[in-house]
């Protein structure tokens, strides 16, 4: 982890179906900070949905999209930012975050991140026939990525959101 001055943003990284926007809705609301989530606000500028990105641009073309994105929401002031789970591949994305804002790396354990993407078509990785080894491998190349950047770590599976919420807000610096 890595000392930092706090700003006025906090950022959420972590895998999809970690939490990160229904936690970050939650702990926006209780720090009167502005909510955003990073692949909505793409799917805003563009008019497209991710699935139809990832399949007219690829992975590539998305992450492209996506790095810009992150450019431009990481300089805003007072918002709790729920980022996309591979938005920490990109060098410049994982600079922005760790230059703008305080980061927290929102995990759960496989089999909770399965149950909880194991129905949602708005996540074009794991559309394939094994997405438990697919979200395995994901992780496992990502988790260095997430402590990189991350100001501080929480578990998801085990906590209520108010619980979760609460943690968050006492562990922020002040």
């Amino acid at each position: 982890m890595k000392p930092k001055v706090f700003s006025d943003s906090i950022f959420l990284v972590g895998p999809m179906g970690a939490g990160k926007t229904t936690i970050g809705l939650k702990l926006a609301e209780r720090l009167h900070k502005t909510f955003i989530d990073s692949d909505r606000e793409i799917e805003n500028k563009t008019g497209a949905s991710i699935p139809l990105i990832f399949e007219l641009e690829g992975e590539a073309g998305f992450r492209k999209r996506e790095s810009e994105v992150i450019k431009d929401l990481t300089i805003k002031p007072n918002i709790v930012l729920a980022t996309g789970g591979g938005a920490i591949l990109q060098k410049e994305n994982r600079q922005a975050l760790i230059n703008n804002g305080f980061v927290i790396y929102l995990c759960a354990p496989i089999e909770q991140l399965i149950a909880r993407t194991s129905k949602d078509k708005n996540r074009p990785l794991l559309q394939t026939a094994n997405p438990e080894k697919v979200l395995a491998d994901i992780l496992e190349k990502r988790e260095p990525y997430y402590k990189e950047v991350a100001d501080i770590v929480f578990e998801t599976s085990k906590k209520s959101i108010r619980e979760i919420i609460d943690q968050i807000i006492d562990e922020l610096p002040s």
